[in-house]
């Protein structure tokens, strides 16, 4: 019986190190960790990387490594019109001219 009660009490201790440990030994008494914050998603406008026509009215692009028509979704943007040297992408009302090699992403105000 002695044997028995010794060893129970040695498996408490243990348990009772292991769920001390948990915690940060250098915190101070009583404090716990700031809540994170939940930070929007920010969603880029698609990077235009080609431009493929095979025939006068039908062209795809690349954006973003996918290869789609007008009326295809990307990063939740959709490719509204293609030409030569440009696409336009659409999203919540706005549009956006995206064109190859373009230095800046133009907006287009409605």
């Amino acid at each position: 019986m002695g044997k028995f009660s010794f060893i129970s009490v040695i498996l408490m201790m243990l348990t009772i190190n292991t769920a001390q440990a948990s915690q940060d030994p250098t915190a101070p008494l009583g404090w716990s960790a700031p809540a994170k914050k939940q930070t929007a998603k920010r969603s880029y406008v698609p990077t235009l990387q080609s431009i493929l026509c095979y025939e006068a009215d039908t062209c795809t692009a690349i954006l973003n490594n996918v290869s789609i028509g007008v009326g295809g979704k990307v990063s939740g943007y959709t490719l509204t019109h293609i030409q030569d040297d440009f696409v336009t992408v659409s999203r919540g009302g706005k549009q956006w001219r995206l064109e190859l090699f373009a230095d800046n992403i133009k907006i287009i105000e409605r």
